[in-house]
């Protein structure tokens, strides 16, 4: 008997979009004669639905076939696992994941408090750098504080960041206090809590994390280069900057980098699935941890599955491999 498994995808963070993106390329690829799949979309008002319509009207989804799911405990309870690919807020800050473990139901991917910290930048930061894992220098700025007359404790450039979102939303660079003042209050429309750090010019590299039960896979490590400023929204998903798996950094720096994603990965206690991306100073010579990223996005241009299809384990496989450890 086939299993059956729920793509979740939606939601009312500002990653609906990219949510969507990725349900649709896991639906391209899962194994269907292995499971009986059942897409499910959560809208921006927290409704949930059947999807029941064709892959290529997945991305504006509101207009296409659906079916409200009246009793979401009951349904969820009839099913094998769920694969919540959302992205963001309720999908990677442990919200769906406390909600599955309140019910005893089978899902892809991380804990609730796993989540919730890995998505919170600075919790991240904070417990990295006990365990001695380099992160940029930064500040914390909270909703209602006195921006006009913030004292920075290193100089211009620098980076303004929500704390719990991804896709580089709301992430901009300021060169002088005007603008770091107009991209603080661009950003508190996404959070009400962020960080100001330093920037860095530095190569942009990412790795995949795959957890087998107790096997650690970690890949080589990949390089994005990119036409603005810094790795933002545009260059990840409208115009696609290049990507090389592998990069050609110092085999030193990649051991460096394989060494602190071990680390990460226990003290943060991830399990079956993320992206953990630095950036390299190579200037200087100097790594620094960006964020780890619990449910990396599976769209196609996602490095998450790139990395790991260049590792001989292919999307199908991939997909097929989270199933059945969850």
């Amino acid at each position: 008997m086939k299993k059956k498994v729920v793509i979740l995808f939606g939601g009312n963070s500002s990653e609906h979009l990219i949510s969507c993106k990725s349900a649709g390329s896991i639906l391209s690829n899962i194994d269907k004669d292995k499971y009986d799949v059942i897409p499910v979309a959560i809208s921006k008002d927290n409704i949930w639905y059947y999807y029941q319509d064709e892959i290529a009207k997945i991305e504006n989804w509101s207009n296409a076939k659906i079916e409200k799911i009246d009793n979401i405990v009951s349904f969820l309870q009839s099913i094998d696992v769920v694969f919540p690919i959302i992205h963001g807020n309720t999908g990677e800050d442990g919200k769906i994941q406390g909600f599955f473990e309140l019910f005893d139901i089978k899902y892809v991917g991380s804990n609730t408090l796993t989540n919730s910290v890995c998505l919170e930048k600075e919790f991240t930061k904070i417990i990295c750098s006990k365990y001695n894992i380099p992160v940029a220098p930064y500040i914390v700025v909270r909703k209602n504080d006195d921006i006009e007359n913030i004292a920075l404790p290193f100089n211009y450039p620098v980076i303004v960041k929500p704390v719990d979102s991804g896709s580089s939303i709301g992430i901009n660079i300021c060169k002088n206090k005007e603008e770091l003042v107009k991209n603080i209050n661009y950003a508190y429309k996404f959070s009400n809590k962020l960080l100001v750090e330093k920037f860095i010019k530095a190569r942009e590299l990412e790795c995949a994390v795959l957890i087998d039960n107790s096997n650690l896979h970690i890949t080589k490590v990949g390089e994005i280069t990119y036409n603005s400023e810094f790795y933002d929204y545009d260059s990840k998903y409208v115009n696609a900057g290049n990507t090389y798996i592998p990069s050609t950094i110092p085999s030193s720096v990649e051991q460096e980098i394989h060494s602190y994603i071990k680390t990460v990965v226990k003290i943060l206690d991830i399990k079956q699935i993320s992206r953990i991306d630095f950036l390299y100073d190579e200037v200087n010579n100097k790594v620094y941890l960006i964020e780890v990223n619990t449910l990396p996005g599976f769209t196609k241009t996602s490095m998450y599955p790139e990395l790991l299809k260049y590792d001989g384990i292919s999307y199908k496989d991939l997909i097929t491999n989270l199933i059945e450890n969850a």
